[in-house]
């Protein structure tokens, strides 16, 4: 009978069963899986971005690859395997030391701040005055504004006139701030193969209590997730010639706010994060409103120290408002 054979050949008694791995034993796939989203966390970069931009599609959702705990951990449990009830530790560790830091609380403000908001306030915001009274009660010292229509380019001007006497309008973005502004232009930031006209970019100098600060206020291509993945093409070029506009900034400190449709973590708008800092605080998602995932609005600086980035009440925008403290250097 071959099948005694084989018990016997394993040491075994005729008609036993072969003992069960012992719980460090148990789980090797499960611990493996903790490894590799440990090692996802602390180095995206080594996920590659063709085909498909998989590099930035983890990137753009990177703080929930933490979630991976709870079945990891669910699984360990019922498979009694001591090995991946450890090894669950490792993801844990990697989210705290990638994202620990943004729970922390934000600092005292200081007598060089400047309180900013960002917002993208939609083509299709039904209430454009409601959207504007809301920010204006904020009492910011900048307010930049993504996706200004010239049907609701009034209600914004009218509703923020009194607290902010100085705006400046560039095709579909815009700033309006307590502080003068000078030397507007717009900034050229249209990817080549979009026809048509195309204007989302402007810089201007806010003349502050504290000095000249050059504001850059821009709304970067939106990508699109399909069958080959993200389509970021355009965003990345646009993000490209931004940074080219930075490089050649002369006055400082700089801001930076827009809707940059990616995360700080993508790698898409590395031209910007490689000439700027960001906020070390706050999550902050402001995308979708209805239940925001990602933070794709963005406040960043140079020569200055982004504080704690924060999401507003929403709006009649897809996008939550955020606000943050900028304090110069």
């Amino acid at each position: 009978m071959r099948w005694r054979t084989r018990e016997r050949a394993a040491g075994q008694a005729p008609g036993t069963t072969p003992p069960r791995p012992g719980p460090w034993r148990r789980g090797r796939v499960l611990a493996a899986v903790s490894a590799l989203a440990a090692l996802l966390l602390l180095a995206p970069g080594l996920v590659p971005n063709t085909p498909g931009r998989l590099g930035s599609l983890l990137e753009s959702f990177l703080p929930w690859l933490g979630l991976v705990v709870v079945p990891l951990l669910t699984l360990a449990v019922l498979r009694r395997s001591a090995l991946a009830a450890v090894a669950v530790v490792l993801p844990v560790v990697a989210w705290a030391y990638a994202f620990g830091g943004l729970l922390l609380p934000a600092a005292d403000p200081g007598p060089r701040d400047l309180v900013v908001v960002q917002h993208n306030v939609s083509d299709v915001n039904a209430d454009p005055a409601g959207t504007a009274r809301a920010l204006a009660a904020r009492g910011a010292d900048l307010i930049a504004l993504e996706e200004l229509v010239p049907e609701a380019l009034p209600a914004y001007e009218n509703e923020l006139a009194a607290r902010y006497p100085f705006h400046e309008v560039r095709g579909t973005v815009g700033v309006w701030s307590r502080h003068p502004l000078t030397g507007t232009r717009a900034v050229d930031i249209k990817p080549a193969d979009i026809a048509g006209p195309w204007s989302r970019g402007l810089r201007t100098v806010a003349r502050t209590p504290h000095g000249e600060v050059a504001v850059y206020v821009a709304h970067l291509p939106s990508f699109r997730l399909g069958a080959g993945g993200l389509g970021t093409a355009n965003r990345d070029e646009s993000a490209r010639l931004l940074g080219r506009a930075l490089d050649a900034e002369t006055t400082g400190p700089v801001i930076v706010l827009g809707d940059l449709n990616a995360t700080v973590d993508d790698r898409g708008i590395g031209p910007l994060k490689s000439r700027l800092n960001v906020s070390e605080r706050g999550f902050a998602f402001s995308f979708p409103a209805s239940f925001p995932l990602v933070r794709i609005d963005q406040v960043m600086a140079r020569e200055a120290t982004v504080g704690r980035v924060r999401t507003l009440p929403a709006t009649g925008s897809d996008h939550l408002p955020v606000t943050a403290r900028v304090t110069l250097d």
